[in-house]
């Protein structure tokens, strides 16, 4: 696996410079940009709607990756899709039928994904798997950013991977494997063995003075896996 992608979050950003802070993180060297979107419903915080991805849509040509933690979801999904996002990914706790919201989000012309907490089984992907795009892995409890890594995600990890594997044997078609939660420079590479290829980083880039360095280190890290 060496088509790793780092996509960070602009949960950690300065959010009274937010535009700036798109701009300066894909001119850094990230490849997507992570927008975490909350109602204080399903998850215990209230972040971002679509007015927001609409304004950072015209600075950036990198992919902007959504992740809803909104709950019902299926009515978010065509106002994200109209405000420029590029991939769009959900909870299935969230939706009432997986299938029809992996559908909407296709049917928008966006690539679909589903989301595990650390606690949700990998059974949901059981029957779905030909409308997936992506598979992100939390590995926190969604909600707040600055958490701790779950050490037990990695073997969620390893067996998430197992599963794209096999299909892309049999499909010829690949599955994005994101983690959130807690990445850093200093556990990316091992996160990495055990099988994702997308990084989602907060904190761990947006808190530091230099964008550039932080992002070259950790690209650093997965080359030792790459290798």
């Amino acid at each position: 696996m060496t088509d790793f992608r780092i996509a960070p979050s602009i949960l950690s950003a300065n959010l009274a410079r937010l535009g700036e802070e798109v701009v300066n993180v894909v001119e850094a060297g990230a490849d997507l940009i992570h927008f975490d979107v909350m109602d204080h419903h399903y998850v215990p915080n209230l972040t971002f709607g679509p007015v927001v991805c609409e304004a950072i849509r015209p600075l950036t040509t990198a992919l902007i990756d959504v992740h809803l933690m909104v709950k019902p979801v299926d009515a978010m999904i065509p106002a994200f899709a109209k405000a420029g996002a590029n991939i769009i990914t959900f909870h299935p706790e969230a939706s009432e039928h997986i299938d029809r919201t992996l559908a909407l989000i296709r049917d928008h012309g966006c690539q679909a994904g589903l989301v595990f907490n650390p606690a949700t089984p990998l059974h949901y992907l059981d029957h779905v798997m030909d409308r997936l795009d992506m598979v992100l892995l939390m590995s926190v409890n969604p909600g707040f950013g600055g958490q701790s890594f779950i050490p037990e995600t990695l073997n969620k990890l390893r067996q998430a991977r197992a599963r794209i594997d096999r299909w892309r044997e049999q499909t010829g078609r690949n599955i994005w494997l994101e983690i959130d939660g807690g990445v850093k420079i200093d556990n990316i590479a091992e996160i990495a063995a055990a099988g994702a290829d997308t990084f989602v980083a907060g904190s761990a880039i947006y808190g530091t003075s230099d964008y550039r360095a932080t992002i070259a280190a950790m690209r650093a890290e997965l080359a030792k896996v790459a290798a």
